[in-house]
């Protein structure tokens, strides 16, 4: 045997090439290895993970939609507390009982800081609600009513309609009244939006008179500060002054008219003649039944408030 090598080998007997190459594919594959493992592992947390976060995800969408949806429901109804709340215009009044008013416009002296040719005071004072006081210049447009002895004025309403007059219709209104245009003040400031009809002016707590809702004043103005849909000049078809007549039915006491009693004048002031007995005037009518503003309250109590 040659030096430095080994016991010559030995080829392996009972099984060829093919049968080996045959064995070797049917082995049972290694389990994977722990590297492997591991990163399925990770795999698989990871997938729970992104659910689990995508699960949270939509949650925290769907709390914030209930959200938007409360909050807008807040908002609908906090609308419609405001609308029930309303303006000047909405805010219905009790219908005012006439019955022992009396209208006292015709007292007083009425002035306009302008007015078309035709539409002026005596439109505006007429009964006919189709005529109207039409103005003629810049806002603020003013009525004036001046009495020449103080009143106590217990209601007020004024005439507009929107479907007649559209631009021409006032938007804004204020009321003020004092002793003279030096002192006015407001007591009363309306807003509209489609006004037709007759509209009242709250007179509630404006200080005077035993119930604190009389107006006593010689000077009455009104301010027409807007139009709708910013018209230039404005329409008002009608505006009444009421005062309390207590008088109705009341007789007039001679003594009160400084007349001796029994006489003749007597018997005219007060209806009755000589003996006491009912008569008519010319007109048919007794003049105890002449409604008549009481000269007291006329003159009395200087407030406006």
């Amino acid at each position: 045997m040659p030096p430095n090598q080994g016991p010559p080998r030995t080829q392996p007997t009972g099984m060829t090439a093919p049968a080996r190459r045959q064995q070797a594919s049917t082995r049972t594959p290694p389990p994977p290895t722990t590297l492997a493992m591991g990163a399925a592992t990770e795999e698989g947390v990871d997938a729970d993970a992104m659910e689990d976060v995508e699960a949270a995800h939509d949650d925290e969408e769907e709390e914030e939609v209930e959200d938007e949806d409360d909050e807008d429901d807040e908002l609908d109804d906090d609308d419609e507390d405001e609308d029930d709340e309303g303006s000047p215009e909405t805010e219905k009044m009790e219908p005012v009982d006439l019955s022992n008013l009396r209208e006292i416009g015709n007292l007083a002296s009425w002035t306009v800081s302008t007015a078309k040719p035709g539409c002026g005071v005596e439109a505006l004072r007429d009964e006919d609600t189709n005529l109207f006081w039409q103005s003629d210049g810049p806002q603020p447009h003013l009525l004036n009513i001046h009495f020449s002895r103080l009143v106590p004025i217990v209601h007020i309403r004024l005439y507009l309609d929107f479907t007649a007059d559209e631009s021409y219709t006032p938007t804004r209104l204020s009321f003020l009244a004092g002793m003279s245009h030096h002192d006015l003040l407001e007591f009363a400031d309306l807003a509209f939006e489609q006004p037709k009809g007759w509209i009242d002016v709250d007179l509630a707590g404006v200080g005077g008179g035993a119930d604190g809702d009389t107006l006593r004043a010689h000077l009455l103005q009104v301010r027409v500060a807007e139009n709708h849909q910013n018209g230039k000049d404005t329409h008002v078809r009608g505006l009444q002054v009421f005062a309390r007549d207590d008088s109705v039915g009341r007789r007039v006491h001679p003594v009160d008219s400084g007349v001796a009693p029994g006489s003749a004048a007597a018997a005219a002031a007060t209806g009755l003649g000589v003996d006491g007995r009912s008569v008519k005037n010319r007109g048919g009518v007794r003049a105890a039944d002449v409604p008549a503003l009481d000269e007291l309250e006329w003159s009395t109590g200087v407030e406006v408030r």
